[in-house]
């Protein structure tokens, strides 16, 4: 089985083939530049390409030809007048809209600031309605300094239908295109709060959320304390208990299959590296009940990689994933994530991957 992969790194974006049973880096885009996310538009193949330019800010590109060749288009961009006057550090989560709503993209970025175009990353409009909740005032960073959007979930029964996650901000929809929004997020508990706010949800912070592309309501949180799973599309949270660890940033739900979800445990707070160097990715195929950790194929010493937020990715058949790490490591599993094959150890440090 054939496939390609986006992988965004520290110095540039790379894409990769499946040949001949094995993996290979085909073309690298923006050499030396941080790709800070990156996408594949399944609905008419394009590619996107969100850089960070240090001093010159970000950078949106986007390619009509698998990346032969790249446009440079209008990043996103707070309005002169958005409260706090916020300056864009990075965008940190780019996604495609509905089916049916050709061109329309939405990019979360650092500040929490959402941002929908509906013309290919033409033009971009800042969703003020988030923005200016009164809740915002009790958002801050988690690993950065201010809170930031790192998750948007368009509902594919209908994409008027938004969710979000913020670190720290905790978990928003949107039921009329982000006109307006509903703080949810009951059953989600922040233990670096005091006891009495554990279950603010305004300050809760889900490191990361995917939900199940079948069964939409179904959806998965690895949260900063703990792991956590909905059936009521983010509304409620019940929580998980993994073999050993239960922090970590990346979780990538089943497309097809309600039950089953990846998590890729690690030691949390100022550690962030595997238990005992051992990396492990684990596993749940009954909700959430029970878990298995798989090893084979990833390093069971001296390893310190990290898999970041959108460092985990799983493929339409829900067979396939890919990680990347922190030490610029990259690995696929052909047989849902209970045997990996390293692609390549030598990468620069990976921020997200795609499988399409």
């Amino acid at each position: 089985m054939d496939g390609q992969m986006l992988a965004a790194t520290r110095k540039g974006l790379l894409q990769l083939m499946r040949k001949n049973g094995g993996w290979s880096v085909e073309r690298t885009s923006f050499a030396g530049i941080p790709v800070t996310a990156a996408l594949h538009d399944a609905r008419d193949g394009t590619l996107y390409a969100m850089l960070k330019h240090g001093h010159f800010g970000a950078k949106l590109h986007r390619s009509d030809d698998q990346g032969r060749t790249w446009t440079e288009l209008p990043a996103p961009a707070f309005p002169a007048d958005a409260a706090g006057s916020p300056t864009l550090f990075q965008v940190w989560a780019l996604e495609a809209g509905g089916a049916a709503e050709p061109g329309r993209l939405w990019a979360g970025a650092l500040p929490a600031g959402l941002f929908v175009s509906s013309d290919r990353g033409e033009h971009w409009q800042h969703v003020g309605a988030l923005w200016n909740v009164p809740e915002r005032e009790k958002w801050f960073g988690g690993g950065y300094d201010d809170a930031g959007i790192h998750t948007i979930s368009p509902d594919p029964r209908d994409p008027k239908r938004v969710f979000v996650a913020i670190s720290c901000g905790g978990v928003w929809d949107s039921a009329d295109g982000g006109k307006s929004w509903r703080l949810r997020g009951d059953g989600m508990v922040a233990t670096y709060m005091p006891p009495e706010l554990a279950g603010q949800k305004e300050t809760q912070d889900a490191h990361r959320v995917t939900r199940c592309a079948a069964a939409p309501d179904t959806m998965w949180m690895q949260h900063h304390c703990g792991n956590f799973r909905s059936t009521d599309a983010g509304a409620t949270w019940t929580p998980l208990k993994l073999p050993v660890d239960d922090f970590g940033f990346a979780v990538a739900a089943h497309p097809k299959d309600p039950l089953t979800a990846w998590f890729v445990p690690a030691i949390k707070d100022e550690l962030r590296v595997p238990r005992d160097g051992a990396l492990a990715v684990t596993r749940t195929r009954d909700g959430g009940r029970t878990f298995e950790s798989f090893r084979n194929g990833l390093p069971q010493r001296d390893a310190f990689d990290l898999i970041y937020r959108h460092g985990l990715d799983v493929d339409e058949a829900g067979t396939r994933l890919a990680m990347g790490s922190t030490t610029g490591s990259l690995w696929v599993s052909e047989n849902a994530g209970e045997a990996w094959q390293l692609v390549n150890a030598h990468l620069p440090p990976i921020y997200a991957v795609r499988l399409y």
